[in-house]
């Protein structure tokens, strides 16, 4: 190669570099923007809310949110649906870590808060089976635990096996903590998911007829959603159940104290006619300590094509998933059939908290 071509291909090789160099440039300025347009945005939005969301620390119990709390969030939850990837938007939470820390299965509630945190920008940090594979298996106490990861994350969303366990682990750190279920005790985002679905699908909050079906003593949804559903006006509950698996009395007694209506039915048929949402429950078998009486609720209340034919056309039909049998499949193609829906309806709400709960 003579000496002029070699100088004309070192000059090509230069330029490429430098055009290269320049994507790489261009590319870097274009994500540098769109993370300080987070940056700005998330300022700009911060500390707007008008209700108590305002100073909300952390969600362990449905009742700490008022109508106004719910409704706000609610709002919140409406525009976190509309963030996309690439957007400002999906990197509000950019440099924020969340913990999950789940000492019992789950499918729906771990991921969703999983996709939450990942669509808003955030990094995760996870355990599965808590119990079995963290030092809890070492006889680590649930403070200790939430003590340590404190100092790694900056929100811990935690399901436990014991009711009150949340408040217990809130009350031990100085971060925000996210109650996703203590055995049978509560499940404050199931609730507000719930109301947050029953809004989208039935248009309204006030004036509706719910019936609850299924597992109401150990059901921690349902237990969660009538508490949060006395917020509202003249809703009036049917409980369905078998003999033992009845709604507890303390959620009658706060009923009846706050000039609810309710009544136990035994005829699903005829209360589905009546009613604007059938929320129905898996009967839950890893709560039974007698088999026999797993085997007396089993498979006594059963959604199928008669009682969708029962149900008005404009109700719907929730349940919190997992199903097992209570709920046929020959529906899920019905309209009025919102459980995947609800379900989906969990992603919304969870950015929101996670957005609420950090402050941006």
């Amino acid at each position: 190669m003579s000496s002029a071509a070699r100088a004309t291909s070192a000059r090509r090789v230069v330029a490429d570099a430098t055009s290269t160099s320049r994507g790489r440039r261009r590319r870097r300025a274009r994500a540098d923007d769109v993370r300080r347009r987070a940056r700005d945005g998330a300022r700009a939005r911060a500390t707007t809310y008008a209700s108590g969301l305002a100073t909300l620390e952390s969600c362990v119990e449905a009742e700490q949110f008022d109508r106004a709390m719910m409704e706000e969030l609610f709002d919140v939850a409406d525009a976190m649906a509309e963030v996309r990837p690439g957007t400002p938007e999906s990197l509000m939470l950019q440099g924020y870590l969340m913990s999950t820390l789940f000492y019992e299965p789950s499918t729906r509630t771990r991921l969703s808060f999983e996709a939450a945190m990942g669509r808003l920008g955030g990094g995760i940090v996870s355990t599965e089976s808590a119990g079995e594979y963290s030092s809890a298996a070492k006889g680590e106490t649930l403070e200790d635990t939430m003590r340590t990861v404190e100092g790694y994350a900056d929100i811990v969303v935690l399901r436990h096996f014991t009711a009150g366990s949340a408040r217990r682990a809130a009350n031990a750190i100085g971060k925000p903590v996210i109650n996703a279920g203590d055995g049978p005790g509560q499940h404050p985002t199931q609730a507000l998911l719930d109301v947050y679905t029953i809004r989208k699908e039935i248009g309204r909050l006030d004036d509706f007829k719910i019936a609850l079906v299924g597992d109401l003593a150990n059901g921690r949804t349902v237990r969660s959603l009538a508490s949060a559903l006395t917020q509202f006006n003249n809703v009036k509950f049917y409980f369905v159940a078998p003999d033992v698996v009845k709604m507890k009395d303390d959620i009658k007694d706060l009923l009846t104290s706050k000039g609810i209506e309710w009544e136990e039915a035994t005829d699903l048929a005829a209360v589905a006619a009546d009613v604007d949402v059938l929320y129905q429950t898996r009967i839950q078998k890893e709560r039974f300590a007698n088999p026999d009486d797993y085997a007396k609720a089993s498979g006594k209340y059963i959604v199928d094509r008669s009682i969708m034919d029962a149900l008005p056309k404009s109700s719907v039909v929730m349940h919190p998933l997992p199903r097992v049998d209570e709920i046929v499949v020959d529906v899920d193609d019905d309209p009025r059939a919102g459980y995947f829906r609800q379900a989906q309806n969990g992603l919304f709400i969870r950015m929101a908290l996670l957005k609420v709960l950090l402050r941006v």
